[in-house]
């Protein structure tokens, strides 16, 4: 009889498992002790405190600034003092715009005005609260602008590329694009940067409403009044406070004024529901637009410009607002100065039971556990510092105001940061340093997938393979979008970012349907995910805490970042034969003519040549690691002196480091790390060796080439630190 995937791939986990009798960092006495530790843990899980503490946090609307949300703040202080720890809450006052006016008006060639609000809905009681947080961008700029209308599709780079082959200038004008493709705040910076005076964004059908499955109530999905806030901060410039760039801000920090603030965004630019982007997107004429573009709504989607033309006017107050962090410490029993830190944000745009109550629900109960562990006597080796953020949504603001302020004694200190966000029923999502990614696949291996009986491991490698992948753990590359940036990508921190989903898509981001009624029906009905990523994360940082030798693996690093360079190698070789095709088409046809003789284009221009970049540095120092990391990875570290532990756990400590540099990325300083970092167009999508990817697709090539130098320079530095490692364990 023929096995399962699942069942061949069940078999070798088990394998797996067995032969892992020890795990990494840990001796195989310390191992078996460890793994008894794991499992009274996970024994001490429960679902009910998820459910119950959820209703509690998501009562009602909490955004940076209410009352509500200082609530929820006292009420998570009083609960992690009472399961043992020294907990306080750190304050940063923070620019937040609330909307005073948003008018949205079709002006011709007929006339309508955007409703800007979200039904309530039967059987969901949050939705009918009268506190909702109205439907607005934040850190739009102020504006009254009134100008014809253009559909940028998803308002990314390529978009604009094909309005320029169809002749169609959107300067002067205001753009209509739809979420999703790419950040929601690189749809108006690129519109600025190509003249637009004015942004709308709207959430097409077909992207999460009715395209995709039923609408709320009846389904998850988004109806047609639904409408996703969110902030439009210009985060791959800097993330934070926009007010105190690369600095905290605190009560008496000195603050650009307003106007001179970067990342607030150069043109107003609003949200709206699918129900108010139809009548504008219907006054369109112009060409039609490509197949590719063309969403759910019952209309032919044209371009524009006009006759469409549209009256935007924003408005906003714009105050400073107390950002409260509640950081909880349980210290260690032996390595006090050692922190394992593990955070999650606890401030939403509206209730927010999905984002992020969901896996802050998880985190509070992986430390009620590892609390009363420790109580009992388990107490960890290393520092634990559990954290609940504030003012995440508007830009990741009160993580990155607390790694602004404590940056010298965190990097001195941390061993990992471990995140988490929002959270659901399915697969395990995973990135990271990839010198974390075989301890995380162990931990992976020894949770049990709440449907599916088998370890978490296997059922993700099962899709993998079904969608033609290969069955190996990989963690993702961190880009952006929650709170493990300023930790990696600024301080140069090892970081963790975690989470269940793949079974619990819906409409619901950023709106007023992220309800408990919502989340408890259709996003991990019961909380069986959520303990799950309890108990993953757990497993996670008592390892961490717990190890003889921090569990840091450089052969499987070694191998992710030389994948990397060989993708750009071949990003480059690509680009050079699109162009030495497109100029041989060009001189075989000098009119540059479309397809169809009788539809003349604008004459096609030869592009300039891709040069040959020397990527030796770049070669040479990867393979001088290589030799120095097999050298350091034949050695069973665990059976060192407890003194030369000692002198390696210090080393790694300050190991992810090394692949920062002071200087920062070129045009955006605030991001040291120099082999992850969020694309500077594409917002939450990460650039790995972002310095010399980008420098190529932008094709600066003096650029690109001073870029491989400057990433040869720090990886030599990297490769140093590994030679000193190698020192200690010889």
């Amino acid at each position: 009889m023929k096995k399962t995937v699942l069942s061949l791939l069940a078999l070798a986990s088990t394998l797996c498992v067995s032969a892992q009798e020890t795990i990494l960092g840990f001796s195989k006495a310390a191992s078996e002790k460890e793994l008894q530790l794991e499992n009274q843990f996970e024994k001490e899980l429960s679902t009910a405190n998820l459910d119950e503490w959820m209703q509690r946090l998501a009562a009602e609307p909490h955004w940076v600034g209410t009352e509500y949300g200082e609530k929820n703040v006292k009420w998570m202080e009083k609960q992690f003092k009472s399961w043992g720890y020294d907990t306080r809450v750190d304050t940063y006052h923070v620019l937040f715009p609330y909307p005073k006016v948003r008018v949205l008006e079709l002006t011709a060639p007929t006339k309508y005005t955007a409703k800007l609000k979200a039904v309530p809905v039967e059987g969901d009681p949050y939705t009918h609260q009268e506190n909702l947080l109205p439907s607005y961008n934040a850190y739009s700029t102020d504006g009254d602008v009134e100008a014809e209308l253009v559909f940028v599709n998803y308002g990314i780079p390529s978009d604009y590329e094909e309005l320029e082959k169809l002749g169609i200038d959107v300067k002067g004008k205001i753009v209509i694009a739809k979420y999703y493709g790419s950040w929601r705040g690189i749809k108006p910076k690129l519109a600025a940067e190509k003249g637009a005076i004015g942004c709308i964004i709207y959430s097409d059908p077909e992207d999460d409403g009715y395209g995709r499955g039923d609408v709320y109530p009846k389904g998850a999905f988004k109806n047609k009044t639904g409408v996703q806030r969110g902030s439009v901060m210009d985060m791959p410039l800097y993330p934070g406070d926009v007010l105190t760039p690369g600095y905290a801000a605190t009560k008496d920090a000195k603050r650009l004024k307003r106007e001179d603030a970067p990342t607030i965004t150069k043109i107003p630019v609003l949200p709206i529901s699918y129900e108010d982007a139809q009548p504008l997107l219907e006054a369109l004429q112009g060409p039609v637009a490509p197949a590719s573009w063309r969403g759910g709504l019952p209309i032919t989607y044209h371009i524009g410009p006009g006759p469409a033309k549209v009256h935007l006017k924003l408005e906003f107050d714009w105050q400073l607002k107390p950002a409260h962090n509640v950081i909880a410490t349980l210290k260690g029993a032996e390595l006090p100065d050692q922190w394992v830190i593990r955070g999650n944000h606890h401030d939403a745009w509206v209730h927010g039971a999905s984002d992020p109550i969901s896996g802050l629900v998880a985190l509070m109960e992986e430390a009620r556990v590892v609390g009363k562990l420790a109580k009992q006597g388990k107490k960890p080796k290393r520092t634990l510092v559990y954290c609940a953020w504030d003012a995440e949504e508007t830009g990741l603001i009160g993580s990155t105001e607390w790694v602004e302020d404590h940056k010298a004694e965190l990097q001195q200190k941390t061993v990992a940061y471990v995140n988490t966000d929002g959270n659901g029923r399915g697969f395990l999502g995973a990135g990271g340093s990839h010198s974390l990614q075989a301890m995380v696949s162990q931990v992976a291996h020894a949770v049990t997938d709440p449907q599916k009986g088998v370890s978490i491991a296997e059922r993700s490698a099962a899709r993998n393979v079904v969608n033609g992948g290969d069955d190996a753990f990989k963690l993702y590359a961190l880009g952006s979008g929650s709170d493990y940036t300023p930790f990696i990508q600024h301080a140069g921190i090892p970081s963790l970012n975690l989470g269940f989903g793949g079974e619990n898509s819906g409409g619901e981001y950023h709106t007023i349907y992220d309800t408990y009624s919502h989340y408890t029906r259709f996003k991990d009905p019961g909380f069986h995910y959520g303990t799950a990523l309890a108990n993953t994360a757990g497993r996670i940082v008592l390892r961490l805490a717990n190890a003889e030798v921090l569990p840091f693996e450089l052969q499987q690093w070694h191998s992710t970042i030389d994948g990397y360079l060989g993708e750009i190698m071949k990003t480059l070789e690509t680009m050079r034969s699109d162009v030495e095709k497109h100029n041989a088409k060009v001189a075989k046809n000098q009119y540059g003519l479309a397809n169809d003789p009788k539809k003349p284009v604008k004459a096609a221009e030869k592009e300039g040549e891709v040069p040959y970049l020397d990527f030796s540095p770049l070669q040479n120092v990867l393979a001088d690691l290589k030799n120095d990391i097999d050298t350091f990875s034949q050695v069973d570290k665990t059976q060192l002196s407890n003194a030369k532990k000692a002198e390696l756990n210090q080393a790694l400590m300050k190991m992810e480091q090394a692949l920062t540099s002071e200087k920062g990325l070129p045009r955006r300083d605030w991001f040291k790390h120099q082999i992850y970092a969020p694309g500077f167009y594409t917002g939450y999508g990460v650039k790995t060796l972002p310095g010399v990817r980008e420098a190529i697709e932008q094709k600066e090539w003096k650029e690109a080439q001073e870029q491989i130098a400057s990433l040869a320079n720090t990886l030599k530095n990297f490769d140093a630190h590994v030679q000193k490692l190698n020192a200690i364990v010889q």
